[in-house]
């Protein structure tokens, strides 16, 4: 298996947080390790850990009167020192809790504890200082204690203190030991905490140069692959052939190429004759997004992968030369004679050392350090509105224009609003002109004059998640310094409605959702575009159904004023059904909410240039509301109990259960079967068991058939639907653990 290189790596392929496998020097030496990768908004920090528990209590073992704790990590002492090596920061937290247990003997003895890093070196400055420092970060920060000495601990008090910090300088981490001295004396006692390592950033990853001119190229030392060669690198291009990289010998030489624009090509000649390997995409490889390459070779065979496609792989002949002789430089983007390569190459490992482009590329004519254009390949991850933005190393998503965040837009940011809570966002502030308004918001008027009773609005989008057990309430509203308003609402029923009021007749315009509640606390998505006269409403997974403003209708949502989450406080007439459904008020959770490009939940739960349009009564506790949409399709074939052909399956999920019943309770119960007669009478009870299962599924099976043929009318109806407010609480009350799938022949729709 190929993993990626780093977290860095994983990120930009669109993965979140998680644990991952990642090879630091490719197919090298060290091997795969597992790591866990922190994904947020602006950074990648990998994780590595260690089976020291924090606040280990420490004692002297010893005749030497010295304590050694021992941390033994996940990965190799080299694997982690690859990791550190490339990243742009690392650090590593350290406490050391005492009670009459002196630690550095500041300010002049000889420490009492050190730890132990790479390469099995020695320490004696502690967390929070740095190499050289004999001191505890409160003895940078002249904050000890005891002023007299440059650690709390040094004090040597009777009651417990603390020295701690981080360790940033990557070079000597990680903390393999830590020896600790003072701890002989009666009533000496210590405790250590040790963190685990956190690298943030892959300078290796993005290090990168564009060749402007095919004359150009870079060299470097000659390639050390005698028995053994891996290289792997990115590129980017628009051209449709170009030499990556070429070294030469006498006879022998490697080479890698693009060939054409579908067609990457591998050629080396370790004096048997050349050998050739050509990879042929299916889709064309000079489209100006980044494609990885992985080249290896060793005395049995080679091989060569671009992207994703299928691993070609050429055998070595049985007999003949299996030493690759070079001697000239490495050169990389040209060869000698040929078309240089024109575009971006990043990430360039050969056999576990990543070349330096970036700095060659600095004093290297017709190439350029670095590379731009990220967001061509990375953009699409930056989801739900999410904006793409070019770094020099990489990319980010830009989430402040959407109800989201995280680093790709898909964190939902909610709250749950207790009875009688309520949040106002002003559309207008006082004293600030609307031009920025209308261009960052709104977007219905460029004219920098207009002022807020001035504003309308020919369209716009909603969209939010809710949910709530309780009804009539209402949900959102919209008002204006008009008598314009639009409202969603929870009516007394548990149904849906959607009310416009934009002038020209008498009566609000209603959108009702009659066929199901939606007060079953289960969390529901509304989607409601209007452009003109036309509305467009999506509830949850449904297809998205069309509606029409009356004819006498006005199409303009005139002075738009402000919008309300949960209750409705404003000056003026109100509608009298909404004045009705204002008490007690909603409760329960939204979510993602976005009017246009106003995000009112997040600019209250996220300072951002729109918080000061924000007022809430109340407080706003955070939450993501189940995020997920429920829907509730009828039962298809295959999950169906009384369809004939779902028989079978039944009887083997009960064979299943019962073999996985039998087995599965021996591990958790917390008893070890001793002896030979216990584990032949478990077996013999187990098998009793799963004879006794099969019987009886197979006669809940035969019963079922006879029914069904007798002509017995059987729905699909759960337990409890008789008293359940809806067929989705009916089916929710009857399973618990239930979730949804959504049968697409058999979708309900919206009236």
């Amino acid at each position: 298996a190929i993993y990626e290189l780093s977290c860095e790596a994983y990120k930009h392929l669109g993965k979140t947080s998680n644990y991952y496998w990642i090879d630091p020097d490719g197919s090298g030496a060290l091997g795969p390790l597992k790591v866990y990768c922190n994904m947020t908004e602006d950074k990648v920090w990998t994780t590595v850990y260690h089976d020291l528990q924090m606040h280990t209590a420490v004692g002297s073992n010893s005749l030497e009167k010295l304590s050694v704790v021992q941390l033994n990590y996940s990965a190799t002492m080299d694997q982690i020192s690859a990791i550190t090596s490339s990243a742009e920061y690392c650090e590593q937290f350290i406490s050391y809790s005492c009670k009459m247990s002196r630690l550095l003997n500041t300010p002049e003895g000889n420490p009492y504890t050190w730890w132990v890093g790479k390469a099995n070196e020695k320490h004696y400055y502690w967390g929070g200082s740095g190499p050289g420092i004999q001191k505890c970060a409160c003895g940078i920060e002249r904050n000890c204690t005891d002023p007299k000495y440059y650690c709390n601990c040094d004090a040597d008090y009777k009651q417990w203190r603390k020295d701690t910090g981080m360790l940033s300088y990557k070079e000597h981490l990680p903390v393999s030991q830590v020896v600790v001295g003072d701890v002989d004396r009666p009533g000496s006692e210590a405790k250590i905490s040790v963190g685990p390592v956190r690298c943030q950033g892959d300078r290796n990853y993005w290090n990168a140069a564009s060749f402007v001119t095919s004359s150009s190229y870079l060299h470097f030392s000659t390639f050390q692959g005698e028995t053994s060669a891996d290289i792997s690198f990115y590129f980017k291009t628009s051209a449709s052939d170009g030499v990556f990289l070429e070294n030469l010998g006498n006879t022998d030489f490697i080479k890698l190429e693009l060939k054409s624009a579908t067609e990457v090509s591998f050629s080396f000649d370790v004096g048997n004759g050349p050998v050739e390997i050509i990879v042929r995409s299916p889709n064309q490889l000079n489209d100006d997004q980044w494609h990885r390459v992985n080249a290896e070779r060793n005395v049995k065979q080679a091989s060569l992968q671009v992207d994703q496609l299928p691993l070609e792989v050429r055998k070595a002949p049985t007999e003949g030369h299996t030493r690759l002789e070079l001697y000239s430089q490495l050169y990389v983007g040209a060869a000698g004679g040929q078309r240089g390569f024109l575009g971006c190459i990043r990430s360039l490992r050969m056999n576990g050392v990543t070349l330096d482009l970036e700095e060659r590329a600095k004093v290297t004519p017709g190439v350029k350090p670095g590379c731009s254009g990220h967001c061509t390949s990375y953009g699409m991850y930056c989801a739900n509105g999410g904006k793409c933005v070019e770094k020099y190393n990489g990319y980010s998503c830009d989430c402040s224009r959407t109800a989201y965040d995280g680093p790709f837009c898909i964190k939902d940011v909610g709250a749950f609003f207790e009875e009688g809570m309520w949040l106002r966002y002003n559309f207008h502030s006082p004293g600030t002109s609307m031009k920025d308004l209308v261009s960052r918001t709104l977007l219905s008027s460029t004219d920098p004059e207009i002022t807020a009773p001035d504003l309308s609005l020919n369209k716009e989008e909603l969209s939010f998640s809710f949910s709530t057990t309780k009804s009539p309430c209402v949900l959102l509203y919209i008002s204006s310094y008009t008598q314009d308003f639009m409202a969603v609402l929870v009516k007394p029923s548990g149904n849906l409605q959607i009310r416009y009021s934009l002038g020209g007749t008498k009566e609000p315009y209603n959108i009702d959702v009659d066929h199901r509640s939606m007060a079953n606390g289960q969390p529901h998505t509304v989607n409601i575009t209007r452009n003109g006269r036309d509305v467009v409403l999506q509830l949850d997974h449904y297809p998205p159904t069309s509606y029409s403003l009356p004819t006498a209708s006005d199409i303009q949502f005139n002075s738009p004023k402000a919008l309300f989450l949960g209750k409705v406080i404003e000056i003026g007439k109100i509608d009298q059904d909404i004045y009705k459904y204002n008490t007690p008020g909603f409760t329960g959770c939204l979510s993602r909410v976005q009017f246009n490009q106003i995000a009112p939940l997040k600019a209250a739960l996220r300072p951002t240039n729109a918080s000061s349009h924000v007022h809430i009564q109340g407080e706003l506790v955070e939450s993501n509301c189940g995020a997920s949409p429920l829907t509730i399709p009828p039962m298809s074939a295959a999950t169906d109990p009384w369809h004939l052909d779902s028989g079978l399956t039944a009887i083997t999920t009960c064979i299943f259960n019962s073999l996985f019943t039998a087995s599965a309770d021996f591990p958790y119960n917390g008893q070890a079967i001793g002896d030979g007669v216990n584990r032949n009478s478990a077996i013999i009870g187990g098998v009793i068991a799963v004879v006794i299962f099969t019987i009886l599924c197979t006669l809940v099976f035969l019963i079922r058939y006879m029914f069904r043929h007798k002509g017995t009318y059987h729905t699909n109806e759960a337990k409890g639907a008789e008293s359940a407010e809806s067929a989705d609480a009916a089916i929710m009350n009857n399973d618990p653990n239930f979730t949804e799938t959504i049968d697409e022949s058999k979708k309900e729709w919206l009236i």
